[in-house]
């Protein structure tokens, strides 16, 4: 009888040790849970802050660590990180092609997370251009109505973004400028072939300045200086273009992109 009593006091004693250990665990678990939604938004504002100081190296290296997350808003940052780092002087050939890939594969990844995420759709479009680079014009022209799919869907979630405004000024651009044997390949890849003008071109370049300078910030971009220059000399209007590249030529450059533009 002595036994049993014990046997079953040990049994009272362990069952409610193994009750306080599960309930630990769900406390514990749960504080995870919290903390891991804290850390997410930590990492996302320390990435902001090393992509505005132009950190890109170590930007890459933060938000590469996060690459199986389930946050669209981490990803398409990481998506971006890769992109910028591929554009690097300093990166080899080899790596650029890698991290290319990479950075589609992020920002793929960052569109079934949430397709309502403008960011996402605007990287998967450059990101998805980016990688025609490596297959072939053939390839490239036939995923430009995807590409700007994409766009198009960017600015319906945010229409203030400037730079998908700029991305679309720039799509329409490429192909009001597309030669011949490119524009043979787009009639048999499309039963329309897409095509644009050099108008389309600088009324989308405009509506991206417009934005930013309803933002206070006129010279945001280099980029957009220069294809607004390029395109005024498209429509013969030397005096605009001379004004525009001027400004892109006095841009204090910051990043590559900058230094080339």
């Amino acid at each position: 009888t002595q036994v049993l009593r014990k046997g079953l006091q040990t049994g009272v004693v362990l069952s409610a040790g193994s009750f306080l250990v599960y309930e630990a665990h769900k406390l514990i678990s749960g504080f995870a849970e919290v903390h891991a939604s804290f850390k997410v938004e930590d990492v996302i504002e320390q990435a902001d802050y090393l992509y505005g100081s132009g950190e890109t190296e170590k930007l890459y290296r933060l938000l590469v660590q996060h690459k199986n997350s389930d946050d669209a808003e981490l990803l398409w940052r990481l998506a971006r990180s890769s992109r910028d780092l591929a554009q690097l002087g300093s990166t080899s050939a080899e790596e650029k092609r890698q991290l290319t890939y990479d950075s589609l594969e992020y920002a793929k990844k960052a569109l079934e997370k949430n397709e309502a995420n403008f960011a996402a759709h605007k990287w998967y479009g450059i990101c998805l251009s980016d990688v025609g680079d490596y297959e072939g014009i053939k390839t490239k022209i036939g995923n430009a109505i995807i590409i700007k799919e994409h766009f198009q869907r960017a600015v319906e979630l945010n229409p203030k973004d400037a730079t998908t405004i700029h991305l679309i000024g720039v799509w329409c651009y490429s192909f009001a400028e597309m030669p011949w044997y490119q524009r043979k390949i787009a009639a048999t890849l499309f039963a329309t072939p897409p095509t644009s003008t050099f108008q389309e071109s600088a009324a989308n370049c405009h509506l991206k300045l417009f934005s930013c300078l309803y933002a206070a910030d006129p010279n945001f971009y280099s980029k957009n200086l220069l294809f607004l220059g390029k395109t005024y000399l498209k429509l013969n209007n030397k005096k605009m273009a001379l004004l525009w590249l001027s400004k892109a030529k006095e841009y204090p450059a910051q990043t590559e992109e900058d230094k080339q533009v």
